[in-house]
């Protein structure tokens, strides 16, 4: 039997998920994490990005997209504290590709009243969703 941590990821509005995992990695602030069972303690920014969730006895990865917020690793405990946090099977193509088309555009208008790094976090959280629905589409990749 493969050692497990506990893990819990939740945004504001939920618990996305709660479970026994063999490993985590998420996309920290100065580079990918990965998390396995007796990881030292850490507390970190964690990057708009995927989740990824090597779940006991289950084939598949769970994908969650992640918005920014903490990660938190304590004996036995692994917690996300997400911004925002959408499983990879709800993440929406369409929606993403219309928000990053929006930011693009508010970055190059360059006359109107634009807060440009609002326009900048959004664009980098719409590709990173869209990165996420890739790699939930191809996990090989």
């Amino acid at each position: 039997m493969a050692m497990t941590v506990h893990v819990d990821i939740v945004s504001a509005e939920e618990e996305i998920f709660s479970g026994l995992a063999e490993f985590v990695a998420l996309p920290g602030e100065t580079g990918e994490l990965g998390i396995l069972p007796g990881h030292m303690p850490l507390m970190t920014r964690i990057k708009p990005g995927a989740v990824r969730v090597k779940v006991q006895n289950q084939a598949e990865e769970e994908l969650i997209f992640v918005a920014g917020g903490l990660l938190e690793v304590q004996p036995g405990r692994v917690t996300v504290l997400a911004d925002t946090a959408i499983r990879g099977k709800d993440l929406d193509e369409a929606k993403a590709l219309e928000a990053k088309r929006r930011a693009e555009e508010a970055l190059q208008n360059q006359k109107g009243e634009i807060d440009y790094a609002a326009a900048q976090a959004e664009l980098a959280e719409a590709i990173a969703q869209l990165a996420a629905i890739k790699k939930l589409r191809n996990p090989r990749h």
